[in-house]
């Protein structure tokens, strides 16, 4: 049985959307179909590899379930618009059928009511094997009442090494390092400005940040010990002294030692054009035979080495126009055939399908040793990015509040006092 739940006024992903309860409460979708239906599900990836195999996952489905789906079709929203175009599509009454969600805005979507409870479900399709799913990693999609999305991809954050530029550059060996245990960002600073002094182009790069998306920088403040904010969500913690420390050794790499590209820098990694750059395993699909690679967990930092993970779940969206269809057909994409062929991609929440031998048969570009110690060892232990109930409005006041930082006489420790003011207010209400 499918649970649905109204939108609440209150919530941060109604405020964002411009919704009411008025407006978006009830059964307006969701009801039965009089045929077999046309799914969709909104993903942000366009890699022709992944969508390939999203694709024939489906059809199988749509071949055994004909009576009750015609197709699925998934739509691509590019990643740095998706959240934003998700959102508009639900208050616009265009809502998918299933959508990609990012952990960021997991406690929004949960609390919000714009999902259906999926775990009955889950539970009950056959051969699923639901305990095999890691309970710490269904942390941030379950409400008080189940199970609101389930997450597909626990992917580690890691650091990718083009290893051509960096003998061309005569550096040292970064992998011999990790095995010293000397593997920390001092390092990464260090061999990455030696790089750019040496060849031009870039060192590392935190992708996806681009001095705007802010969250992903916790990949670098989690070895210096910093939060965004208190465990609870009700602290600003920018201003803290591990923050401050942080924010300092970036802003240092960016306008001092040129370790990392500047503001309004466009400098691609996997096009051969920077010596590391910290993304998940996902990305390997853009690499090509242009230059020698390897990969390494996140470096330590001066409190600690710490693994941290980017999740994403898939939810079914109770203003859909079949519900209970839709999330049948989430239990075949997530079932354990499923999960091993996607594992190709993303590192699943499955126990068993987490060996070496396992993710090296779906992801064959990479040796048994990369993934046991950038993969399986890189989710041990790990904390995630970022996330919050309010986490729309917060992402987009702090990303205001902290312009000032990416300028090169700023004064770190103010604008961080700054960002705390700006960001207090939300993380109060």
């Amino acid at each position: 049985m499918i649970t649905r739940r109204r939108f609440t006024a209150g919530t941060a992903l109604a405020t964002a959307l411009g919704l009411t309860a008025t407006a978006c409460g009830g059964d307006s979708g969701g009801g039965t179909p009089d045929g077999p239906v046309e799914l969709r599900m909104t993903v942000w990836t366009a890699d022709e590899g992944q969508l390939a195999l999203f694709q024939e996952i489906a059809d199988e489905y749509v071949s055994a379930h004909a009576d009750t789906v015609s197709g699925v079709t998934f739509e691509t929203i590019p990643f740095e618009d998706y959240t934003t175009a998700l959102t508009t599509q639900l208050s616009g009454g265009n809502s998918p059928d299933l959508a990609w969600i990012f952990e960021s805005n997991a406690p929004e979507f949960v609390q919000s009511g714009a999902l259906v409870e999926v775990g009955e479900t889950l539970q009950g399709a056959d051969g699923y094997e639901y305990d095999d799913i890691d309970p710490s990693s269904l942390a941030f999609w379950q409400g008080e009442d189940g199970l609101y999305a389930y997450p597909f991809s626990n992917s580690p954050f890691c650091m990718f090494l083009n290893t051509t530029r960096l003998e061309e550059a005569g550096q040292e060996d970064l992998i011999a390092s990790f095995e010293a245990g000397t593997w920390t960002y001092d390092q990464v600073m260090d061999v990455s400005a030696a790089t750019v002094q040496e060849l031009g182009g870039a060192g590392f790069i935190v992708r996806d940040f681009d001095y705007e998306g802010w969250g992903n920088l916790a990949t670098v403040w989690a070895g210096f010990g910093a939060r965004s904010w208190s465990e609870d969500g009700t602290e600003c913690q920018f201003a803290e002294q591990p923050m401050v420390e942080a924010m300092t050794f970036l802003h240092e790499a960016a306008f001092t030692t040129k370790a990392m590209p500047g503001p309004g820098d466009d400098i691609d990694f996997f096009a051969g054009q920077a010596a590391m750059t910290i993304t998940q395993i996902s990305r390997a699909s853009n690499l090509d035979d242009s230059f020698d690679w390897d990969v390494l967990p996140l470096p330590a930092g001066p409190s600690t080495q710490q693994n941290v993970v980017g999740q994403a779940g898939i939810g079914v969206l109770a203003q859909g126009q079949a519900p209970e269809v839709a999330a049948d057909f989430l239990a075949h994409f997530t079932s354990p055939a499923a999960a091993e062929k996607l594992a190709a991609f993303f590192p699943p929440p499955r126990v068993s399908l987490l060996t070496a031998e396992v993710l090296g048969a779906a992801a064959p570009q990479f040796s048994e040793d990369q993934l046991q110690r950038a993969v399986i060892d890189g989710i041990k232990g790990a904390v995630t990015k970022p996330a919050h109930a309010r986490y729309a409005e917060l992402e987009t006041t702090i990303r205001s509040a902290m312009d000032p930082l990416w300028t090169r006489d700023a004064d770190v420790t103010g604008v961080l006092g700054e960002v705390c003011s700006a960001a207090q207010p939300l993380l109060d209400s």
